[in-house]
């Protein structure tokens, strides 16, 4: 679970970064962002009905913040962001979002290269 200070919680705050944020669609997530001046990157998720039923829902939530926890350490920048599921998620493999979540990462250019924040083996 990302710690307290790392999550969006108010409604008020949704609605600010999805009226005046930049939004990528995909698949399975739609992203919404804002810049941050300062402090961590802040992660908020939203899953509709349409996603399902209850279970579905919560699947789909955690996926959306296992995706999100994995590219975290490569944002250049702080940023408020949104995850929004879309009604595929629930039925989707980690790494299908993941991997959708990346290329909507870098289609808005919040990304560092390949290697950044990531350990292991060096190329």
């Amino acid at each position: 679970m990302l710690p307290r200070h790392e999550r969006l919680t108010r409604p008020g705050a949704f609605r600010a970064i999805v009226g005046r944020g930049r939004a990528y669609r995909g698949r399975y997530v739609a992203l919404f962002f804002l810049p941050r001046s300062g402090g961590p990157s802040r992660l908020g998720v939203s899953v509709g009905k349409k996603v399902g039923g209850a279970v579905e829902r919560n699947r789909a939530k955690r996926l959306l913040r296992e995706a999100f926890r994995a590219e975290k350490p490569r944002l250049r920048g702080s940023f408020d962001m949104v995850l929004m599921a879309r009604p595929e998620t629930a039925r989707a493999r980690l790494e299908s979002v993941r991997s959708e979540l990346e290329t909507l990462l870098r289609r808005a250019r919040v990304l560092g290269s390949e290697h950044d924040g990531r350990s292991g083996a060096s190329v």
